[in-house]
């Protein structure tokens, strides 16, 4: 009897042992190590509004902490004043800047952030005033400008260059420049339009006084190209920067 009872004793033992092995494997399996678990920041969605004090100045459209959509800024009476459409942080297709009777001023387009193609400005009476281009940032030499009723601008002053030489005496050929109108609302620079554009930090601007430009050039001993570019940017009627570009002949090849 004894030895019955021992033995069932020890069977009791082992099965209630087996079972909370069983127990404590099962619950081992299904958890899941707590630096494994990520929980992603969207950040904010939807749209958000800046005030200055009681003032709306703009509303801006948010997905996940990023700009995505319409941005808008506002005049003081609460009026439209500027429209961007952002795509992934970026400004992208058409931005548009309106007079405070809400008519577009002016449509500039942009792509990854950068201002890309035709630029347009108009008049009050929704007429076109002026087309301008751009290639990634920079200006290109194409400008058209409209009158109020329509009719393309045109007159526009000429680049006069004028030579001194002294190369033989002083070792130096002055080129003046100015405009054939007179005009003082000019800057001048050495250069070119490489790939198309009007980039200044590849242009030497050129010392101007009362709107003629002076650009001493003088004889280096070694041989140069046989010519200078120059660049005339005249800040036209219309408030715009009409370029003209002009390729001077050198009768020196050591001119720097």
């Amino acid at each position: 009897m004894k030895i019955l009872f021992g033995s069932l004793l020890i069977i009791f033992v082992l099965i209630f042992f087996s079972g909370c092995a069983g127990k404590g494997g099962a619950k081992k399996e299904n958890q899941t190590p707590i630096d494994t678990i990520t929980v992603p920041d969207t950040g904010y969605t939807g749209i958000k509004q800046y005030m200055s004090g009681q003032l709306l100045v703009k509303e801006v459209t948010f997905k996940n902490g990023r700009r995505e959509g319409l941005m808008k800024s506002f005049y003081q009476d609460g009026r439209v004043r500027q429209t961007f459409w952002y795509k992934n942080n970026l400004r992208e297709d058409s931005a548009k800047w309106y007079y405070e009777e809400g008519q577009v001023f002016r449509s500039t387009p942009y792509k990854k952030d950068t201002i890309d193609g035709i630029q347009k400005q108009y008049y009050r009476n929704g007429r076109l005033k002026a087309k301008l281009g751009y290639i990634k940032g920079l200006r290109t030499p194409y400008l058209e400008e409209f009158t109020q009723d329509g009719k393309l601008v045109g007159g526009y002053p000429d680049l006069v260059v004028n030579i001194r030489d002294d190369y033989r005496s002083k070792g130096v050929y002055r080129v003046s420049l100015e405009l054939s109108d007179k005009s003082t609302k000019v800057k001048y620079y050495r250069g070119d339009f490489p790939n198309g554009v009007f980039d200044t930090t590849q242009c030497k601007k050129i010392n101007t006084i009362k709107g003629i430009g002076y650009l001493d050039l003088k004889k280096s001993g070694s041989p140069k190209t046989g010519y200078i570019g120059v660049i005339a940017e005249i800040l036209t009627n219309y408030g715009n920067n009409y370029l003209i570009y002009k390729k001077i002949g050198l009768p020196y090849n050591d001119l720097n």
